[in-house]
């Protein structure tokens, strides 16, 4: 084995659902590791601020639009990455939605656009992403999940919860088929954050969600990319297949 370090400065990393929240957090980070950055989102609204933001920070940084369950606009996104970076070295699907309602009154469209946001866009841009990869013969991927797909989940957030699970067993799925072929995939499953997702929640009720933690505090700015840089890491060149809880203890309970 090489020298284990976390500079990324050869590197190309894509992060969908970058624009903002935990996605914009990992941007910051792998650009501050040395890497040029891709992120992708749906909206301009706040994909423009968030390149903004990371090109004031000297960081190399692209913004593409992207609708991550559309499979000939994700193919389109691929390209146009592949074409002015020259590679795609790590990508992180970061990208998902949730939806709020007691299961039993879910609306079933509702239910789709969550499934299909979060687990056919990792899919498809694991698909695409990976056969740029598998050509190379070198690659990692790093999904975000959520302790919600360990476990039962929060309350009235179903079809949030499956769609999470599902995204842990593609992660294995995934490293299985490609770890004879250079590509790892490795997964990070985060408890509470403050996002634009979660803020609702947690503005009626961050206290009770932190005494529910062994840690008594959700997680903090700062707290989930180190584990995703060290995942996309040559440090990490032995692991694939793996979720990693970032949850201050709640699934050890």
């Amino acid at each position: 084995m090489g020298t284990v370090t976390f500079d990324f400065s050869q590197e190309v990393v894509m992060v969908t659902g970058g624009s903002r929240g935990l996605g914009l957090e990992i941007a910051k980070a792998f650009g501050h590791a040395g890497a040029k950055v891709v992120i992708t989102a749906r909206r301009t609204q706040w994909l423009d601020e968030a390149v903004q933001l990371l090109k004031e920070q000297g960081i190399d940084a692209y913004a593409l639009i992207c609708d991550v369950a559309d499979p000939g606009v994700v193919e389109h996104t691929v390209q146009q990455a592949i074409e002015k970076c020259g590679s795609i070295d790590v990508l992180v699907n970061n990208a998902g939605l949730t939806w709020g309602a007691p299961a039993e009154e879910m609306p079933l469209e509702r239910w789709h656009q969550v499934l299909e946001t979060n687990v056919t866009g990792t899919f498809l841009m694991s698909q695409v992403v990976g056969r740029h990869m598998l050509a190379r013969g070198k690659g990692v991927m790093v999904n975000v999940a959520s302790i919600a797909g360990l476990g039962g989940g929060q309350l009235n957030t179903v079809g949030y919860n499956a769609s999470k699970a599902a995204i842990i067993n593609l992660t294995r799925a995934l490293a299985l088929e490609w770890a004879s072929r250079g590509v790892r995939v490795n997964a990070v499953a985060p408890a509470m954050f403050r996002t634009r997702m979660t803020e609702a929640i947690l503005d009626r009720s961050e206290q009770l969600v932190a005494e529910a933690m062994p840690m008594k505090r959700i997680g903090q700015p700062g707290e989930l990319a180190p584990t995703v840089l060290f995942l996309a890491s040559n440090a990490a060149s032995y692991i694939t297949g793996q979720v990693i809880a970032v949850d201050g203890g709640r699934t050890a309970q």
